[in-house]
């Protein structure tokens, strides 16, 4: 029976957290691997109530896993949520943000691929978050090909079910406190001719909360990641 595990990383989500678990929870209970399955929640340093609520939903949910760590970001975040799957069993990883974008409803299709592919991404076809955020999206599929001369759909998106043993192998080559986790991996699979699948999903806006993450600090991120992309390049296609 297979083994999933939901890596869910918050930070500052206490307006959130407690929606997006009762939505979370069912999908782990329809597929609890015999009771091995966990929805893994990171609270990542937040300064609100977010891990007290998280310690409170999960003692009447004993597959509700919740964690805490201090602030790193949400790239490193994502990174210590697959290596805690990795280390505990999971045949199966997905991961999905805290924010309440992502719709649990459509996960089954990603689920029923799972024997065929290495990784399904959500491709956010119709996105609802914002001209700015579809406008970080395409830039960054450009600055993908330029400096890892692949083409990656949808790199960053927060609704991935990746199979275990694939990402065991291709983890390492991911920087620990790297900001863009979820892109390099996408950029990895790509350039390694791992199994790849996209399937279009249901993208809203922000349903509470502030996005902790603002234009400034993307472009941030970007600039440093720039740098960073053709160092790894190298590092990836020498492994």
């Amino acid at each position: 029976m297979d083994t999933l595990y939901i890596i869910i990383p918050a930070y500052n989500e206490e307006e959130n957290i407690t929606q997006v678990i009762a939505d979370w929870y069912p999908v782990i209970e329809a597929h609890d691997g015999g009771g091995a399955s966990r929805l893994v929640v990171i609270d990542d340093g937040s300064k609100d109530s977010t891990y007290a609520i998280l310690q409170r939903e999960s003692k009447n949910r004993p597959m509700l896993c919740p964690l805490t760590k201090p602030n790193g970001g949400h790239g490193a975040t994502v990174l210590y949520g697959y290596r805690y799957a990795l280390e505990h069993g999971a045949d199966y990883v997905f991961q999905t943000d805290s924010d309440g974008q992502t719709l649990p409803e459509e996960f089954e299709p990603f689920w029923a691929m799972r024997d065929t592919v290495d990784m399904v991404i959500g491709w956010r076809k119709g996105r609802q978050d914002g001209a700015s955020r579809v406008f970080v999206t395409k830039t960054l599929k450009t600055v993908i090909k330029l400096c890892f001369g692949v083409t990656v759909k949808d790199a960053n998106t927060p609704y991935r079910l990746m199979k275990a043993e694939t990402l065991k192998e291709y983890i390492d080559l991911i920087p620990q406190d790297f900001n863009l986790s979820n892109v390099l991996l996408s950029v990895i699979y790509q350039k390694k001719g791992c199994r790849v699948q996209y399937i279009p999903i249901t993208f809203r806006p922000r349903q509470g909360g502030v996005n902790s993450i603002n234009m400034k600090k993307i472009f941030k991120i970007g600039k440093q990641a720039l740098a960073d992309f053709r160092r790894l390049n190298e590092v990836i296609s020498e492994k």
